[in-house]
């Protein structure tokens, strides 16, 4: 019989270095979010986008014809900012 045991504190810090791993690098693929991505990233829907922040003078905008862009890792930043400003 095999008995492992785990250190659960050093297997989560693992698992944020690599998940931040990854997050940087999804960052770095993605230079705008469209309406799509931003309701993706969020798990938002438009409504609730609009009425909760969409028209902070904070948030990163710009419409280009008929199509809003995010600029992706700005917008990550005041999401973050802004969720902390909810609690």
């Amino acid at each position: 019989m095999f008995e492992v045991k785990v250190d659960e504190s050093e297997l989560r810090k693992i698992y944020l270095k690599k998940l931040d791993e990854h997050l940087e690098k999804m960052d770095n693929e993605l230079l705008f979010w469209d309406t799509d991505d931003l309701m993706k990233q969020t798990r938002l829907s438009w409504n609730t986008i609009q009425k909760e922040f969409f028209y902070d003078p904070r948030f990163p905008k710009r419409k280009l014809g008929r199509k809003w862009l995010f600029p992706a890792r700005k917008t990550k930043e005041f999401l973050l900012e802004w969720l902390d400003e909810q609690e």
